[in-house]
Formats: structure tokens, sequence, C-alpha cells
């Protein structure tokens, strides 16, 4: 049995006594992309890493709740998690679209509100705004149904692309009632109201969670990171995890405890599953 890391900060170190000492009321949030699954050039092709849902498999039955917030559809995060019909996942919350989409694998049903209709103005003025705006070839469209993003990870200059974009993306967004949302080489407009801060909060009290753990890496991942932090100014101890990466530092200054990419994260479930098994 690998033993387990050390966090690096006392109310990291609180939080993982805790989980270790309380499971059954522990809640363990994970972003998906960067953190279950690596970073790819096509986001179409990204899918967890092949021990996450066995290592999730194990640890989930011993625990309160496992919930993945994700900035993509709720559907698409389970198809590319493969996380459906897995034994030991019954209990497995998908929180979609930064929360407003869930999926609950008990039961296999998907809920989700109206779309925003800021998205489908901003998506019919996309195309021209990249265009007059230089952008380049390598820049391109997702479309997130109730969102839509744009990348720059393959333009012939990924990081000046991406700043370059950053004040017309956001007027475009504010005139259709949407924010925006940076991220690793992508911006994305979406609706206002939700955040993983909110979503987790949310799943956390529905859950009456003792005890919450998050794992992100990215900057959407900072209002989790903060909902974990005001969580434990309130009393429920909590153990922040950057899935590290030379891309993003500002989560690693913040979190209790950095893991190598995907596969830490993986190893890190794997261990706890190990712990309490």
């Amino acid at each position: 049995m690998d033993p387990l890391p050390t966090p690096q900060t006392q109310p990291g170190r609180d939080g993982l006594a805790a989980l270790l000492a309380q499971p059954r009321t522990t809640l363990v949030g994970l972003d998906f992309d960067g953190t279950l699954a690596p970073i790819v050039a096509d986001p179409e092709q990204a899918r967890a890493h092949p021990a996450a849902v066995p290592a999730l498999a194990a640890l989930a039955p011993r625990i309160a709740s496992v919930a993945v917030i994700t900035g993509r559809p709720a559907e698409v995060a389970v198809r590319y998690g493969g996380f459906d019909g897995v034994p030991g996942l019954e209990h497995l919350t998908v929180l979609g679209h930064y929360g407003a989409e869930r999926w609950d694998a008990a039961t296999g049903t998907l809920t989700a509100p109206a779309p925003h209709p800021g998205v489908a103005a901003v998506r019919a003025e996309l195309p021209g705004l990249l265009e007059r705006a230089g952008a380049g070839e390598g820049t391109w469209i997702e479309e997130k149904g109730r969102a839509v993003a744009v990348h720059t990870r393959r333009a012939a200059d990924p990081q000046a692309t991406f700043e370059s974009l950053r004040a017309p993306l956001a007027d475009l967004a504010t005139r259709h009632g949407l924010i925006v949302e940076p991220g690793r080489m992508v911006l994305e407009l979406r609706p206002p109201g939700m955040d993983k801060g909110v979503a987790l909060l949310d799943h956390a009290r529905a859950t009456g969670a003792g005890c919450v753990v998050y794992a992100g890496d990215d900057l959407g991942d900072l209002p989790a990171f903060a909902a974990v932090d005001e969580l434990r100014k309130n009393g429920t101890p909590g153990l922040l995890v950057c899935s590290g990466s030379t891309e993003v530092t500002e989560l690693a200054q913040r979190a209790d405890l950095v893991v190598d990419g995907p596969e830490g994260v993986v190893d890190l479930l794997r261990q706890l599953a190990d712990q309490l098994g």
C-alpha cells in the first residue's frame, strides 16, 4: 500500500485527517478536463485517464458522495468519462455547465434548465468577431450547448491569441448578458450565476457533507477552492488538491496538496481507497 502524500498546509492536513476519520460523511469533488482527463489539443478527443474510473469505483462506496463538476455538458462528461453503468459508481453525480445540469448515476437521469438566449446570439456573432480580430488559423469555436468556447491552443502563438481575444470577447459577452470564463488556452462565454463554487456548496449542503475534498487544475476551479475555504472557516474540514501543470499556477499556490496532473489525481484516489479499504 503506497503511503498518502502529506498536505503542505495545516488546514489540508486537518482535512485529510477528517476524511480518514469520517469517510462516510466526505464529499469528493473533481473537475474533469485536466484533472480526471489529460488536456488534449482537441477537446472532443478528451477521455478520462484509463485508471480514473477504477479508482473512483474503488473509492466511491467508502465515502458519502463523488461529484464531477465541469464546464462541459453533463452528458458529454459522462460519455467521455465512461461513468455510466459502472459498479461502485451508483451514487456518482455529474454537475455539468458549472452546476446548471445534473446527471445522477443511480437513475441515469439528466436535469437541466432552459438555455440562456444570449448563448445563441453570441454563437451567431462569433465567427465575424474572430475574423475582424484577426484571430487566424488554429483558433476555433467549440459548441457547448449552454455555452460557447473559443480555443487558441492550435494557433501559431496560443498565448498571444488568447490575450488579444480577451477584451473583444468580454465586450461581446456583456452585450448579451453573459460572462467570459478564461481557462487553459480557452475563453468560454456562458451565463452568469453559476460557477463551480456555487455547485460544490450546493451539493455539500444537499448531502450534509462533514468533510469536502476538491481537485482541479484551472482558473474555473478557483471558485470551488474558495467554497472549500468558506466551509473550513465555518467548521467543515476540507482538502484542496491541484492537478499540477505549467500552464496555470494560481491553483498550485492556493492548494494544500499538488499532484502531477491527472495521473497524480488518480493515484491519490487509489491511495485513499486503499487506506479506507
